[in-house]
């Protein structure tokens, strides 16, 4: 596996580790969260005092489609496989539901280890009672988090100069993308989620990259831009963001609370197409993002193809390390205005 292959294929997740998420009333009383064959509904949860976020990085195994623990990980044997167990629905005091996935960390057909990745923001000091084990939709909501998301609202460049917000978009409507000019679209995606823990949309403030107004996207969407000077030290002048990277708390925050509704754009292939001007992926059929994707469509968009098994511009993205500046938006600006 290249360096590029290597950087695309690893994600890093947000866990808590099932030792910090214990039963304190109920059948299982004094018990770590586990997978879902030891689970007992009606059981009530809480984070322990020292419960924190740990970056599980996961990287894709040999075979092309399953996680392993991939080196450099906070969490977790390097090597290890990493399967995702269940999608878990807790109720809150005030009746509210939170959703968290279960990684089961595995040694030997054995089970080494047990993550949570949260989809909602649990507290401390607040009971969750366990409402939901559902193993069929873990696979769908864990591409959910994966997929790139716009917001609603968000003007997109039309093949015409148009711009037209992403709720008014119909399939068929032709696009403009930056490699291959009008395309059409071939999909839309639409959900309304909460916008709090891995679904918190980040905000691109007006004017932060030269755009005219805000740009809300889920947060691993990746953002395109041509550095007229290397100004980020990448080596070449094209470059591929993931926008949780830029994240300052100014003009890039995160934005925790209430609901987000989010819609992909799917091409033949994929596309850098145009966001309230800023140049930005539309969804990736992968490994990754396949589930959220109607059986049907990805038939006639096959991810095994040409099209969305591997374009150029993939190539561009950047490693953290090149943004961890807090002046890096501003880097990005002047090198893309020079």
């Amino acid at each position: 596996m290249t360096e590029t292959d290597e950087l695309r294929a690893i994600q890093t997740l947000p866990v808590i580790a099932a030792d910090q998420f214990i039963v304190e009333s109920g059948v299982a009383e004094g018990d770590a969260l586990s997978f879902a064959d030891e689970l007992m509904l009606d059981d009530i949860y809480g984070l322990q005092p020292g419960a924190t976020r740990q970056l599980l990085t996961v990287a894709l195994g040999a075979d092309q489609r399953t996680y392993v623990v991939a080196a450099g990980s906070e969490l977790g044997t390097p090597g290890h496989p990493v399967h995702l167990d269940s999608c878990l629905t807790f109720m809150g005091p005030d009746g509210a539901t939170f959703e968290a996935l279960v990684l089961v960390e595995v040694e030997d057909d054995t089970a080494a280890g047990i993550h949570m990745l949260p989809l909602a923001s649990f507290r401390k000091k607040t009971d969750y009672r366990l409402v939901g084990i559902d193993r069929k939709t873990a696979t769908t909501r864990f591409a959910e988090v994966a997929c790139v998301s716009f917001t609603r609202g968000t003007h997109i460049t039309m093949a015409s100069g148009a711009q037209t917000p992403i709720e008014d978009l119909r399939i068929g409507d032709r696009v403009l993308t930056r490699d291959d000019g009008p395309q059409q679209i071939r999909w839309i995606g639409h959900s309304t989620l909460r916008a709090v823990g891995a679904f918190a949309p980040v905000v691109i403030a007006k004017a932060a990259l030269n755009n005219e107004n805000d740009l809300v996207v889920s947060p691993d969407h990746r953002i395109f831009v041509y550095q007229r000077s290397d100004r980020l030290g990448a080596g070449r002048a094209e470059v591929l963001v993931k926008v949780r990277h830029l994240i300052n708390g100014m003009t890039v925050y995160q934005r925790d609370g209430g609901f987000v509704e989010y819609y992909q754009l799917l091409f033949d292939d994929h596309q850098i197409i145009y966001a309230e001007g800023i140049a930005a992926e539309s969804l990736l059929i992968d490994h990754r993002t396949r589930g959220a994707v109607p059986a049907d469509v990805r038939r006639r968009i096959s991810e095994t193809g040409p099209g969305h098994a591997h374009r150029p511009h993939l190539d561009y993205e950047v490693r953290e390390s090149l943004l961890s500046s807090p002046d890096a938006v501003n880097l990005l600006r002047r090198a893309s205005s020079n």
